[in-house]
Order: C-alpha cells, then structure tokens, then sequence
C-alpha cells in the first residue's frame, strides 16, 4: 500500500492549536475562558480572572462541570454582561446566530436522514474504499483492546462494552468476533437506533440457522444526548462494571461546550472497570487547523470532503470552535474542534489515562502486518492498476500519481501483473484527517470528603 504522507504531498503537521506543554502548565485557566467564552457556543461574553488567596472569592464556572484545582492557586470570577441569543463571530467578524438548545438536535436529525443502503449500493459510492479502510481501523482497535482485556481476565469471565454513538449499529459484528457478553448501545437519532436493532434480530437470526453459532451477547439500548445525560442512570442494571467504551467518529460533537465534554467523558469513565479501555476516533484538530490556515480561506476539501469553519481559525476557542464537514453521502453537519490536551486533561479528573494517539496512517503502520487478510476481506483498500473489466474510483487527475510512483520506485511499473493496494489520493487526503485514542481506567483512592483520587 502506498500512502505515505510525503507521497501525497499532504500539509505537515504544527502545533498550532496550543498542543504544547506550555498551553497546559495552568490549562485550568483556560478553562475558565472556555466555559465563558464557548460552553454557550462562544458567546460574546465578557470574563475576568485574578489571582486572589482569599477563598470567600472562589467562584464555581459550573455546577455540573467543575474544573480541577490547580497548584497555582488561582481563583476565579465571572461576570457574564450579555443574555443576547447564542452567536460567535468568525475571522471576519461576521456575527451567526446559534441555536440556544445546542446543535444536538441538527445532529441527530442529520443521522436521522441517513438512508439505509444495502451493500451492493454501498459499493458503488465514491468512498467505498475509503469507508472499508476505516471499518478496518475500527476493527483492528476494538480486537487490540478486546485482547488487552480478555488477558487480564481468567477464562471465559464475561466481557460488558458501551458502544457510545453506536449509530446504525456497523460495528455489531465486530462485538460478536469479538466474544463480548453483553453491549450497551447508546445514541441520539432513534432512527439510527431503530435501524442498529434491526441490524442485531437480523444478525441472531442469522446466527439460528449457522451450524455452530455460538453464543451471542445479549444487549440493550439508550436513546439519549450522551453529551447532556447521564447513561448510567438508563442502564437495565445501574451497578454494572464495563471493560469497555467505545466511541467511533462521534467524541468530537461533545467539545461543543465544557459541561458537554465533562459529561461524555463522565459517561465514558463512570462504569469502567480499572484496567478498562476508553476508545476511539475523532478528527485531528491540529491537522484540520493547518489545512484551513494554509488555504487562506476559512475551507478546504476536494471532490469527497469538504470543512468549512465557522469560528475563528486563528484563535480558536477550546470549546465550541464550530466547522462544517461534508463528506460525500456520509456526513454533512456540524462539528467542533478536540483540543487534544484538554481532553487529556478533563479525562484524568475521571481516572482516565492517555495510553495511545496515533494518526490513521501510522495505525496503519503499526497493524498492517497483522492485519492484513483482514484488510483483504474486507476490501479496505483499491487495486491499482485495476483489474481487467473494472475501474478506479478516482477521477481526478492526480489521483493515483503517488500509486505510479510507487510503482515506479519499486521498479515493477512494466509488470502488467503487479498491483498494490493503496486509496485514491481525494480519500487519503479525507482519511488522513482522523486519529485513534485510547484511554485506560485507574485505581483510585479516596479523599475524606469520599471523592475519588486518581494518581496520574
């Protein structure tokens, strides 16, 4: 597979977004702006901060989503001037109004909209491939940290997941490979939900008339905002311990506001056994910075995706820094911004560690080797040159230039038999985009006050 970024001539990446070790020395601080400034979609407000010893002056920004004391000692105060309806203004100073209710509702209703495709309509779609690389991204994340888990634990003991934002239910087979025994599906668009059911009473029907079809894990189902409602509240059994959460394409619409973010990650940790894993996907906030800063306009994209920003691109609020993503027939609404070191931050007031981030391609790297059948089987990448009597999905000129060239490097550009496996560089440039995460779950102990202590 050639897909190499300095093949594809894709933007280097910078630090720009403040993901450097100075930008978290006193992030406390900077939470208290964005939860000011975007925990209302970044409305203008105006805040002040100072340093005072007295505690009668302590102000709490949110009841519901307190921020983690600092060494520091700084206090705080918050005087907001404007009850005006929720609006930001972008580079330009152009002011767009902002639903007061969030964009939870937009969202979910987007989902919603979806049609159901069945797989010989999927596979005429220009991002098939494309599609199929990610799925085995999802599936080579889930295996690693199912494996993780089953390690540590004694032979056939039960394994419990939350699949946050399980959409449609497309990762329910990968659950079943995956020996679970019991799966929590939570999402916002009941449509989505009613169609993930569906997808399940098909796969154990399926599984009735299989010769040896195993045990399949039973399940249960939240329709819910995970970013505003507490899932464990919904849960058939409130005191049940999970292995582990997974969050695929979905984590980023929390950091639409503090109390948002706080309340998925809380969703995330809450239930999560120690040595349990926090997974997932989201866009790469630096990545999509770098591009839209060295377009000059407030977008990028080409014939498959397209982000357009609606905040901001030079400084971007930690929360609430909204762009539009439109990715063909798959997504088109909007999305905020990870600040990847205050996620970091917020997940360890919840006794979650960081143990990995890695961008899509050098997950790739790291798990082709074991991965490849899987990759196979599931067509996660397009051959080039094609085979006789079928074509490349790609139409742009330049899209398999690096392909050529890989071949051309390999010296086995004359063989008319030689293929590799590779995306077009319209679906790279889209794919590239996202990175992996995941979290682990710590020992805690607790303060007087019965508060959890979590030593990371």
């Amino acid at each position: 597979m050639s897909t190499s970024d300095d093949v594809l001539n894709l933007p280097s990446l910078d630090n720009d977004y403040l993901e450097n070790e100075e930008s978290t020395d006193d992030l406390e601080k900077a939470l208290v702006i964005a939860a000011a400034d975007a925990d209302a979609r970044s409305n203008e407000v105006q805040y002040a901060i100072r340093n005072d010893d007295s505690e009668d002056e302590e102000k709490e920004i949110n009841n519901s989503a307190k921020v983690p004391e600092s060494g520091s000692g700084l206090k705080r105060r918050l005087s907001v001037e404007n009850e005006d309806p929720k609006h930001f203004k972008t580079n330009e100073g152009e002011v767009i109004p902002q639903p007061s209710e969030g964009y939870g509702k937009i969202i979910a209703t987007h989902y919603n909209s979806l049609e159901e495709k069945g797989l010989d309509e999927r596979s005429k779609s220009r991002i098939f491939y494309m599609r199929n690389f990610h799925n085995w991204i999802k599936s080579m994340l889930i295996n690693e940290y199912l494996t993780k888990i089953r390690d540590n634990k004694k032979h056939n003991a039960p394994i419990r997941v939350m699949d946050m934002g399980c959409g449609k239910g497309g990762d329910l087979l990968k659950w079943r490979k995956g020996g679970i025994s019991h799966l929590i599906c939570a999402d916002i668009a009941s449509v989505s939900l009613d169609q993930c059911k569906s997808r399940y009473s098909d796969m154990q029907n399926r599984s009735g008339r299989d010769r040896n079809p195993g045990n399949i894990y039973s399940i249960e189902y939240i329709e819910a905002d995970c970013t505003k409602v507490r899932l464990r509240e919904k849960y058939k059994d409130p005191s049940m311990k999970l292995d582990l959460v997974s969050c695929q394409f979905v984590f980023h619409y929390s950091f639409e506001s503090l109390t948002q973010a706080e309340c998925m990650i809380h969703n995330a940790a809450e239930c999560l056994q120690p040595g349990g894993f926090f997974i997932g996907t989201i866009p790469d906030a630096n990545d999509l910075l770098t591009r839209v800063r060295k377009s000059r306009l407030n977008s990028f994209g080409n014939e498959v995706f397209q982000v357009t920003f609606e905040s901001d691109i030079n400084k971007p609020p930690l929360f609430g820094a909204k762009y539009n993503f439109h990715l063909d027939g798959v997504v088109d609404c909007p999305e905020f911004l990870v600040h990847f070191p205050t996620l970091i931050k917020l997940a360890k007031k919840y006794g979650l560690r960081l143990v990995r981030k890695e961008k899509f391609y050098e997950f790739y790297k790291r798990m082709n080797s074991e991965g490849r059948h899987l990759m196979g089987n599931m067509k996660g990448l397009e051959a080039y040159p094609p085979y006789p009597g079928s074509h490349l999905v790609g139409t742009a000129v330049d899209d398999y230039v690096h392909a050529e060239e890989f071949l051309r490097n390999e010296g086995i550009e004359r063989d008319r038999n030689a293929r590799i496996g590779t995306l077009s560089k319209s679906e790279w440039e889209a794919s590239s985009l996202y990175i992996t995460f995941a979290f682990e779950k710590v020992k805690n102990t607790w303060a007087a006050d019965g508060t959890p202590i979590y030593d990371i």
